[in-house]
């Protein structure tokens, strides 16, 4: 979900909130939803600001489907195809897609285990895809389904034509995207944001940096946030 869709629908149900229940009665809905509030007294007077408050912190896929509870109609939804793949079937990690060159899946392999020990569960194409699977439909499967992507910028990522397509995939979705840099610069729309620098810097030294990028986005905190203390929803 875009940044501007999000504002939109975190409005569309604050006003909702506001118009069905009491500031007790809001709470009682977000507790049977497994959202975490804040305490009333330190709340704002107005229910709707309150209630996008406590939301804004909660993943797309929550926040839509507390919009369908609440029957607020939405103009926009999650990609139509949310098949995970089989790798992310049994997980509840927070997922994200690791974009590689084939010839550098050694890097995406060390830095996928050292973000599991943070609730992160890395997709890595060339490792993660059953050998019967059909592996174009997983990694469309993995890229419909990511809530962020991490792009590895080494020598030749720019001029490969599979790490284009899932960059501009996840650009078209409005994913967050964080740019590893470790030999190659930003190029294109990537470029628009400040790349995350390997320097000298192990996977478990970098691997926090990811951790404190997707825990102050927008998109991405509520779903690290659930992934790292599930609640049932």
């Amino acid at each position: 979900m875009r940044p501007t869709e999000r504002l939109e629908l975190l409005e569309n149900i604050g006003v909702e909130l506001q118009k069905r229940y009491t500031f007790e009665d809001i709470n009682r809905f977000f507790a049977a939803s497994g959202v975490s509030m804040i305490p009333i007294n330190s709340s704002p007077n107005s229910k709707r600001v309150y209630a996008k408050s406590v939301l804004s912190g909660v993943s797309d896929n929550r926040l839509l489907t507390i919009a369908s509870e609440l029957n607020v109609p939405t103009a926009f939804s999650m990609p139509t195809s949310t098949v995970l793949p089989e790798y992310w079937k049994e997980s509840t990690d927070c997922r994200l897609f690791i974009s590689h060159l084939s010839t550098h899946k050694d890097k995406a392999m060390r830095l996928k285990e050292v973000l599991k020990k943070h609730d992160i569960s890395g997709f890595v194409a060339h490792m993660d895809i059953e050998p019967d699977a059909e592996w174009q439909v997983e990694v469309e499967r993995a890229l419909n389904t990511m809530d962020a992507m991490v792009a590895i910028l080494t020598v030749g990522f720019s001029k490969s034509a599979w790490t284009q397509q899932e960059v501009g995939f996840a650009l078209g979705r409005g994913t967050k995207i964080i740019s590893l840099k470790m030999e190659e610069d930003p190029t294109g729309f990537l470029a628009k944001q400040q790349a995350l620098l390997r320097g000298n810097r192990t996977a478990d030294e970098i691997a926090p940096d990811i951790v404190k990028l997707l825990s102050k986005d927008l998109r991405t905190k509520g779903r690290l946030e659930e992934a790292q203390d599930p609640v049932p929803f």
